[in-house]
């Protein structure tokens, strides 16, 4: 490790930043805390513990505010209301300030003993290394059947080819996490969104261990919700940029069929002297020529709402990963 040293002045920046989100989690907090303040000491990185309380109903803000105060290396991050895991995360991202950033959950079946080997990847030129919990300590049918199912069709979606997109414990680069904004559920398409900004992504097998305290928060019923995430993931891999393409292709073949269905109908009329009045034919003309007005007038509207979305935050369509010149006197 020799991009992170100690020690710090209190004008410089952590090196690491490790973002916790925390949903009653009260009984692990004591021990994650000194897991992750202990490893990080012994490989000499400067660093911050970020604990992003996501609405807990126990006691965990109340500790969190209580170490905050004595503890130099802690911000409590205490959200109003529950917003959900990807929420929690943000506010993490925002409020962390180290060159490189660092998540995991706070049920300690993550295991900070891996950070360094994450951070040590970084080193390397990657922008996002996401662990694989090779050997998960979960239920086969609550956790680990829908989370296959999820993950090979996350993988197939996307072209992002790693194993274990749900895993919370990855390393990132701090550049790259502040180009992301997050909704939903996707921070377990971060790998996903991270490869749309053209970072380099690789993972590392990690330990995973069985929950010790509490239930675990997540379940089956959480699958609609990632498939309908998964959704905006494709449309903002393909067509972020360029929204008309595909509102404009669909709408284009809906007038089309809608126009030669018309047109059929008539030819019959005039020359067969049919009565197409009462032909579903008729019907399904007339549907698809105003379906096809109405894909183009939202790929016009689309198009509208994308400029808006980069001109107004100043977000260039491109990323630069490096500029090299040879300075000219």
């Amino acid at each position: 490790m020799t991009n992170y040293q100690l020690p710090i002045t209190n004008h410089q920046l952590p090196d690491v930043s490790v973002v916790v989100p925390v949903k009653d989690e009260v009984e692990s907090l004591p021990l994650l805390l000194e897991a992750i303040s202990s490893i990080l000491i012994a490989i000499e990185v400067s660093y911050e513990i970020i604990c992003v309380d996501d609405g807990s109903t126990d006691c965990s803000p109340e500790f969190l505010k209580e170490q905050a105060q004595i503890r130099t290396d802690l911000k409590a991050v205490i959200l109003r209301r529950n917003y959900g895991q990807t929420a929690a995360m943000s506010a993490g991202f925002n409020y962390a300030t180290g060159k490189a950033i660092v998540t995991l959950d706070a049920d300690l079946q993550n295991d900070p003993a891996d950070i360094p080997m994450l951070l040590a990847k970084l080193d390397e030129g990657y922008d996002l290394v996401s662990g694989w919990r090779q050997n998960r300590q979960d239920g086969a049918v609550n956790r680990l059947l829908p989370s296959k199912i999820a993950n090979w069709l996350i993988r197939r979606t996307t072209s992002v080819y790693i194993h274990d997109y749900g895993c919370s414990l990855k390393a990132y680069r701090s550049e790259l996490v502040a180009d992301m904004n997050l909704y939903g559920e996707l921070h377990r398409f971060l790998p996903a969104l991270a490869y749309i900004e053209g970072a380099r992504i690789t993972e590392l097998p990690v330990r995973h261990h069985a929950r010790r305290f509490g239930k675990s928060k997540y379940g089956i019923s959480r699958t609609f919700r990632v498939l309908m995430d998964l959704l905006t993931i494709l449309f903002m891999k393909k067509f972020l940029t360029r929204p008309m393409h595909v509102f404009g292709l669909l709408g284009l073949l809906s007038m089309v069929s809608g126009g030669g269905i018309g047109i059929y109908l008539t030819f019959v009329k005039l020359f067969f002297h049919a009565n197409i009045g009462n032909r579903p034919l008729l019907i399904l003309a007339v549907l698809l020529l105003v379906t096809g007005v109405q894909l183009f007038c939202f790929g016009l509207l689309a198009e509208l709402l994308m400029r808006t979305y980069h001109e107004s935050q100043g977000r260039p369509i491109y990323r630069v990963r490096e500029v090299v010149a040879k300075n000219v006197k």
